[in-house]
Formats: structure tokens, C-alpha cells, sequence
């Protein structure tokens, strides 16, 4: 092949050296299948990596699946196989067939980076147009403009789009069926963000996308990429963000994938100590080969750059940094140094986020990672992983660990509530309360709560009271808003008939007060992950499980008192001492009876008294209703 012909291919020999040297992070323009015209007859160029295939060659509907009529040229050194195919069209659906060097392989491939594939259980890919007329300027712009998400709120209700709602006749609804109840939804209940599980395509629907075969491909159960791309509009054209659950750190096995796929371990590892992940039976990528780092990054960038995205949060972040995760003595090789650091998946890990800030520094990453790794969401240049946010998974176990406690006892576990104050910035925190806590066997969040029903339904107002009020951006999983008693169910729809007990409402209410005041207040956003934005008023009443707090704004007048009563115990005349004179307004209140609480408070506020109490100049008393969370604001 001339020079002339790969560059009229997009394939110039600059590419192949950056694709070959894990540098070219924008594969989804090169590789894969593009409508072209060649020599005035329309077709599709095809090019795929396949460094140890003795041949390849595209077959599909257009050829009747015949294995030796459409060969693809070695693109020199390169590893890619390079064809013009004439007469194919866009919906036509193909396979690669490779002949390996390795002795007696012979298969077909889904194309990795295909932009659509066959409805599972089906697995061929499908040529496919990216055209789609976007009408979100305002909110693109408007990310621009606000790029600093660390001071603006940031409030995430995660979904699985396949369960959060459902056709009477059990159907999931598609893309477009979704849009609108889902914009207005969100709308509605003040979330600034949506999170979906992971929609690149995936054989099992009950992986919820966590075993990944089509990694530039949304899932074709709920319609075509423009289909998901017009969710993806309206949601930006009703000012709610997008952000994709993405998952480097394993992919399935399933034969039509990326194992062994020139006949070759060649996306994951030979040795099954480094190559196999225990616990997912999925395969790992490996970090150290050149083209597969240019594979994942242009990934990561390729749902930025075409589905217009705001973040991705990054799956199982810790599996990739120990060699030895979830694994015995035996089982796991060391780095060259003995250690169990996985040092390829490290410089991955800051290589992904440096390109992704650099080329699209709007949008937020996010790490689900579970152990103390220091400097997670600290930039490369300070030493750190380069993420922007990561989650707060130690305060979301001891919290419900605590909320599961009777009261009675809750005055011995006092530190589960104020531990975190310890670690609380020494990362940029996302306090969730995620999929993960829902399924399994570990029932639903409601079901979490300790006491009767009444006082499950305070419990949880009181947990979410307390989320809202700490500093950390927040997560909801779906259902978890309004109190769905069944455990999370990808089979089935969320229980929305339960919206019309008045606990279920009330609950759901609760949730949506929370977000708007969250919201409204710089106090409670502008200085989420700064350490000058919280200051303790009392946290040591381990006898009445009381905790008191200031959270602060950048002016000295945005500030705001949250107190927690984690008894079923009111307590009246309670006194707490407050940095300014004046009314301290009761903004917010978790047992008002809107919510079907029992309707103890503070007559919409309490004015202050000059008299010093905790350290304060000022002291305020206030009526404390059972298991609840008080919000007083100065501003």
C-alpha cells in the first residue's frame, strides 16, 4: 500500500509509529469500519489490529459470510490490516475472519473498535454512522465556563437504564423512551448529574455491563448510537450532566471479543497471574503493550469527544494498582522491584488522566477506589493518579454499619460517625451510596435502617441528612430516593406504585429538598472538598448520639449549622454554640411533617443568645426531633 493511499485512509505512517508506540488516542478515526469513497464508488474502509494473523478478512451480509472473498492488507510493520470494500453500506453487519500464525486458529472476531453491534445474543458488528445534529450549546458552553466542579455542587443519581423504568409488558425502555421522564425526573428531584451503568455493549445482560465486549459501541438493547445520543441531548438541554461507568480494568471472555484475538494473548496477559481476574472471570488488559494503551485512552476519549460526556467513573480502580488484588500468596507475580504496585497500570492510570484533562479539562474522572492509595485524586505532577474525584467508600461502610445499629447501642460506635473528619481531604471525596450496597444479598438501603417502619424511614432522612451535610459530593442509587423496600432486581422496574404511601413521598421529598438547598447554598458546595469549609461545634455527645457542625462558604455570611440526633429521643432546649448573633434560620428539617415526620421544630428558626457555649461566642436552643437532621442558615 503507498504512502498516498494510507494517508487518503487516515492510516499515515505517523499513525501507525504513535499507535505502536501508545500514543494515538484518537483510534476511533483509523481503525474499525468508515463509509469512505474511493475512485468515485462508495464502500467501507475497513482496518483492524491483528499483529500475528497469517490472514484476515472481512465477512458479513454483503458477501454471503464467504471467509477467502474480502482479504484486508499488513499494513507494514504495523500490526493493522488495512481494506477498501466496495458496495458495503451503512446497517450492514461483518465480522473479521482470522487465520493466526498460531498453529490451527481460525475465527471470527466482532470488530473492537465497531461503533455498533448486533443485538445480543447475536455478536456481529455493524457498520455505523457517528452523524447526529447535537442542540446543547448552551450546556457545553456552560461547562466551560464552569470547569472547576470542586466548587460547584455535584449531586449524582446513579441508574442502570435497563431497570429504572419498564414497559407494562416488562420491556426496557429504549433511549428515546427514556429521555424525557428521565430529564424531567432528574429535573424535578434537583440531581445536577446522572451516572449510568455501563452502556458499551455486553453479551450478559445481568453483568449490568461490567463484562465488556463492544468498548466503542452503546449497548444496541435500548436503540442505535444516535438513539443514545438524543438521551444524552436532552438530558444537556434540561442542565443535567452525563456521566458513563467505564471499566479498564477487565473485559469478558466471550469468543467473539478481545481474548486471544489474532490467535495471540494480545489485549491481556499470557500468564493467567497477571492476565486473570478471580473474582469476575474476565480477563485483564495488559498495561505494558503500547497498542493497548492507545486503545483504552482513545476509548476514554471517545465518549468525551462523540457522545459529548461529562465524566467517567472509573470501575474497580484498585483491582488495577496491586498485583496481588484478590489473590493468595502464590497467585500473583511481583513488579520488578518485588513489590505488589502494578507499575504499568500506575503510568496507564496518570497517562489516561493527564490526556483526558489536557484535551477536555470540563469534564470530571472519577475513581471507585477502595483501599488508602495515596493521592488518588491528586494531579501526576504532585505524585498523585490524576483523577479528579474519587469515592468516600470507608465512610459509606461505617455509616451503614452505624445506621443498622439500634440506638441504643449507637453511643459505643460514636467513631464510626466522626472518623472521617480525619481522612475527610486528604482526597477530593465522592460520598456514595452505590449499586454495589444494593444487590447480593444486601438488601435494599431501607431495609439497612434499624426499628419499625416509622423509624426506618427517619433512619434513612437522617442518613441522607447527614450526606448532604458533609463535605464530599454526593451519589443516590435509583429506588434508593423514595425507599424501595426489594433489594435492586436488573430484571425488573423500580417500585413507583410505593410513591403513593405518604413514608415513600415523604422520603422522596426529603431528597429532593435536600438537593435544592444543597444547591442554593454556597455553604454547603463552594468549599465541599476544603478543609477551611468545616469546622466541628460538638462531635464528642457519645452519651445522646448528637453530632453538631458549621459548614462555610467564601463570605463570612455563608454559613450553616447542621445538627444530628441519631436517637429516638427528642431533645428539647438543647443547646449549641454558634460563631454570629441573630436568627439562624431552620431551612431544613428531616422530621417536618411534609416528609411524615412527627413534626418537631424550631418555628422556622431560632434566634441566637449572647451567651458562649462550645468555644462559640454564641449559643443557640433548639428542639431536637427524633432521629432527624436540622439545617440553620445565616444567609
Amino acid at each position: 500500500m503507498s504512502q498516498t493511499e494510507k494517508i487518503a485512509a487516515g492510516l499515515s505512517d505517523f499513525d501507525l509509529h504513535l499507535f505502536n508506540e501508545g500514543s494515538h488516542f484518537r483510534l476511533y478515526e483509523v481503525l474499525g469500519a468508515h463509509p469512505a469513497v474511493e475512485n468515485n464508488i462508495h464502500g467501507v474502509r475497513f482496518a483492524v489490529w491483528a499483529p500475528n494473523a497469517k490472514k484476515v478478512s472481512v465477512v458479513g451480509d454483503f458477501n454471503g459470510w464467504n471467509t477467502n472473498s474480502h482479504f484486508l492488507t499488513p499494513l507494514e510493520q504495523s500490526g493493522i490490516w488495512y481494506g477498501f470494500i466496495p458496495q458495503v453500506k451503512v446497517g450492514d453487519i461483518y465480522k473479521y475472519h482470522i487465520r493466526s500464525h498460531a498453529k490451527g486458529y481460525e475465527i471470527q472476531k466482532a470488530d473492537p473498535v465497531s461503533f455498533g453491534n448486533e443485538m445480543p445474543p447475536q455478536s456481529g458488528s455493524i457498520v455505523q454512522k457517528l452523524d447526529y445534529s447535537w442542540k446543547d450549546e448552551c450546556w457545553m458552553s456552560k461547562r466551560k465556563k464552569f470547569n472547576d466542579i470542586k466548587k460547584q455542587p455535584l449531586s449524582i443519581y446513579e441508574i442502570h437504564l435497563g431497570s429504572w423504568r419498564k414497559h407494562d409488558d416488562f420491556r426496557s425502555l429504549s433511549y428515546r423512551d427514556l429521555a424525557k421522564p428521565l430529564a424531567d425526573y432528574i429535573h424535578k428531584m434537583g440531581f445536577t448529574h446522572v451516572e449510568f451503568l455501563p452502556v458499551m455493549e455486553h453479551p450478559y445482560y445481568g453483568s449490568w455491563g461490567y463484562q465488556t465486549t463492544g468498548y466503542f459501541a452503546p449497548t444496541h438493547r435500548y436503540g442505535s448510537p444516535q438513539d443514545f445520543m438524543f438521551l444524552i441531548d436532552t438530558l444537556h438541554q434540561n442542565e443535567i450532566g452525563v456521566i458513563l461507568d467505564w471499566v479498564p480494568s477487565h473485559f469478558a471472555v466471550d469468543d467473539h471479543g478481545l481474548s486471544s484475538f489474532d490467535g495471540t494473548h494480545l489485549y491481556e496477559h499470557q500468564d493467567l497471574k497477571k492476565g486473570w481476574h478471580p473474582d469476575w472471570g474476565s480477563f485483564i488488559f495488559n498495561y505494558g503493550r503500547n497498542e493497548v494503551l492507545s486503545f483504552l485512552i482513545s476509548n476514554a476519549l471517545f465518549w468525551l469527544d462523540r457522545y459529548h460526556i461529562d465524566g467517567l467513573r472509573v470501575d474497580a480502580v484498585a483491582s488495577m494498582l496491586y498485583l496481588d488484588y484478590s489473590r493468595k500468596d502464590n497467585e500473583w507475580i511481583p513488579n520488578e522491584s518485588g513489590g505488589n504496585e502494578n507499575l504499568e497500570a500506575i503510568n496507564f492510570l496518570k497517562k489516561l488522566n493527564e490526556e483526558i484533562y489536557n484535551r477536555f479539562p470540563d469534564v470530571q474522572t472519577i475513581a471507585e477506589e477502595s483501599t488508602a492509595w495515596p493521592g488518588v485524586s491528586k494531579p501526576t505532577y504532585l505524585g498523585g493518579l490524576g483523577f479528579g474525584l474519587k469515592w468516600d467508600m470507608g465512610w459509606m461502610h461505617d455509616l451503614l454499619s452505624y445506621m443498622g445499629k439500634d440506638p441504643i447501642h449507637r453511643k459505643y460506635h460514636h467513631d464510626q460517625l466522626t472518623f472521617r473528619s480525619l481522612y475527610a481531604f486528604s482526597e477530593s471525596y465522592v460520598l456514595s451510596l452505590s449499586h454495589d450496597e444494593m444487590v447480593h444479598g444486601k438488601g435494599s438501603l431501607i431495609n439497612k435502617m434499624h426499628g419499625d417502619s416509622w423509624q426506618k424511614f427517619a433512619n434513612l432522612r437522617l442518613l441522607f441528612g447527614c450526606m448532604f451535610a458533609q463535605p464530599g459530593k454526593k451519589l443516590i442509587f435509583m429506588g434508593g430516593e423514595f425507599g424501595q423496600w426489594k433489594e435492586w432486581d436488573h430484571d425488573s422496574s423500580l417500585d413507583w406504585e410505593l410513591l403513593n404511601q405518604k413514608l415513600h413521598s415523604g422520603l422522596q421529598k426529603w431528597v429532593g429538598d435536600l438537593n435544592k438547598v444543597y444547591r442554593s447554598y454556597p455553604a454547603l458546595h463552594c468549599r465541599d472538598l476544603d478543609e477551611e469549609g468545616f469546622e466541628w461545634i460538638d462531635c464528642e455527645n457519645v452519651e445522646e448520639s448528637v453530632l453538631a457542625f458549621i459548614r462555610k462558604g467564601d463570605k463570612e455570611s455563608e454559613q450553616m449549622v447542621i445538627v444530628l440526633n441519631f436517637t429516638p429521643t427528642p431533645r428539647f432546649n438543647y443547646e449549641i454554640g454558634v460563631p454570629q448573633s441573630g436568627l439562624w434560620k431552620e431551612v431544613l428539617n428531616s422530621d417536618a411533617k411534609d416528609y411524615d415526620g412527627s413534626g418537631i421544630g424550631n418555628m422556622g428558626g431560632v434566634t441566637a443568645l449572647p451567651k458562649p457555649k462550645h468555644d462559640k461566642p454564641f449559643s443557640l436552643k433548639l428542639n431536637l426531633p427524633p432521629l432527624s437532621a436540622i439545617f440553620l442558615s445565616k444567609d
